[in-house]
């Protein structure tokens, strides 16, 4: 579907292209009247400069902001300089608040204030309130576009307010409702407004427990409470409880896509820096590989060299049982798959919420469990195989086996307490990533290897 998909897109641009350079607007307009605006802006943006500004021309004042909304911010910028003053009011005035705030937090400050000028002063307000909050907080992801109805209304004068206000609102399914000193007090759905009685109060049919976020909470927390309770918009207030504004459920999609794939970044020890540059030069995106991977590989350079230390110190043991050094690729392999397992699941839960309370102890009771008995396993596979492939002693065979065992065991513990002790500490979980735990795991293998070699072959040798 995917490889069709791109096919279907290729073809729509083709068919704009052609409609562009042949000056046909006529055709062109009536051609993308039946493109979903997502598909738009993939098309605009393999565009050049003078061909998306024809489309954007080609479009009306609300497709063409719908469009400019979700659009990159470097190509919203240079879109925005080439239209005339008048197209620039009136597709700015159609765009949402945190959209226009979004995008000029990208920009530098002089190009901001640039666009900010073909804002009228109430919207200009409204958007530099918005640019005063950190982007990845509630307050920087919030849109101030919202309807709020005061507890006194009745059901008559509700409506009329929405029929008055509804037109410039983010959202109108949730109404939320404010007291005398605008402080959130209740919410009632569309629904609920309808079917009540003309003359009934919204504080009558309203429900006083409602659920928010602080203009302060980070867009992560966010996310997880409106995939909690199914939110369509959350509101959002202040330290004094005054509605500031509402977050919708397609910013918390965004939200979620952006924790994931920096998560995922974050755990292959690279970073976000290299989703960021795909639309850059191959110069760009080379570096920024580059100094994302780089860190990380001199770390995990690091860990070998102490592994090599490990490995050195017991190089007596090395020469009267060379066979033992064939067993270090399996001992560290094994243990890095486990701990690696073990991490992805306790960062995962940890993201999702799942591990708070007691829920510590028994992601590290089960880890740990899991670890020793996939160990077993495991150790008796390689005892087996080791004795009867490799024709070694049996005590050599029962220190290999032991040693799998024993590494499996530490290996998943170190992978779920690490992530733990992380989220514990402030930092990201998600540092806890592949080559950090892998180092981890392949110096503790190693020193548990080695100290079994020495202590046990004195004996059984």
């Amino acid at each position: 579907m995917q490889g069709l998909f791109e096919e279907e897109l290729k073809v729509l641009l083709e068919r704009v292209s052609h409609y562009i350079d042949q000056g046909d607007i006529p055709a062109l307009q009536s051609f993308i009247d039946h493109i979903h605006s997502a598909d738009l802006i993939e098309i605009i943006e393999d565009l050049n400069e003078e061909q998306r500004h024809i489309l954007i021309k080609a479009l009306d004042t609300e497709e063409a902001a719908e469009v400019l909304e979700d659009i990159d911010s470097e190509v919203f910028s240079q879109i925005i300089k080439v239209l005339t003053l008048k197209d620039k009011k009136e597709i700015l005035d159609e765009m949402s608040h945190d959209d226009i705030a979004d995008h000029l937090g990208e920009l530098s400050n002089e190009r901001s204030e640039e666009i900010m000028t073909y804002l009228d002063d109430d919207d200009a307000d409204d958007v530099r309130e918005l640019l005063i909050y950190d982007e990845d907080t509630a307050g920087g992801l919030m849109t101030t576009e919202f309807v709020s109805l005061e507890e006194e209304f009745t059901v008559t004068q509700a409506i009329a307010y929405l029929q008055q206000h509804a037109p410039d609102a983010e959202t109108i399914y949730y109404l939320f409702v404010i007291n005398e000193y605008e402080k959130l007090s209740g919410v009632i759905s569309l629904r609920d407004l309808i079917i009540g009685q003309p003359d009934d109060q919204v504080k009558e049919l309203m429900n006083t427990r409602v659920i928010s976020v602080n203009v302060s909470d980070d867009q992560e927390e966010v996310a997880k409470v409106v995939s909690k309770y199914d939110f369509l918009a959350i509101p959002v207030i202040d330290d004094f409880d005054h509605m500031k504004g509402i977050i919708t459920v397609d910013d918390v999609i965004d939200i979620l896509e952006e924790e994931a794939t920096e998560d995922m970044y974050k755990f292959a020890g690279a970073s976000e820096l290299e989703a960021d540059a795909y639309e850059e030069s191959l110069g760009n995106r080379i570096w920024n590989s580059i100094r994302s991977r780089l860190p990380w590989l001199i770390v995990t350079l690091f860990g070998g060299m102490l592994s090599a230390s490990i490995i050195a110190s017991y190089q007596d043991a090395l020469d009267s049982n060379a066979i033992l050094a064939i067993f270090i690729p399996i001992l560290a392999g094994m243990g890095g798959n486990v701990g690696t397992q073990s991490s992805t699941i306790t960062v995962r839960n940890i993201a999702v919420g799942n591990i708070t309370g007691i829920e510590v102890w028994k992601t590290i009771v089960h880890e740990m469990s899991v670890g020793l008995s996939v160990g077993l396993f495991c150790s008796a596979i390689a005892l087996f195989a080791s004795f009867f492939i490799y024709d070694i002693s049996p005590g050599l065979a029962a220190v290999v086996g032991l040693s799998m065992w024993a590494n499996m065991f530490v290996a998943s513990t170190i992978g779920t307490v690490v992530p733990l002790v992380f989220k514990k500490i402030g930092v990201d979980p998600a540092v806890a990533s592949a080559p950090f735990i892998t180092m981890t795991i392949d110096l503790t293998g190693l020193t548990i290897y080695f100290t079994l070699v020495v202590t046990l072959m004195t004996n059984m040798i």
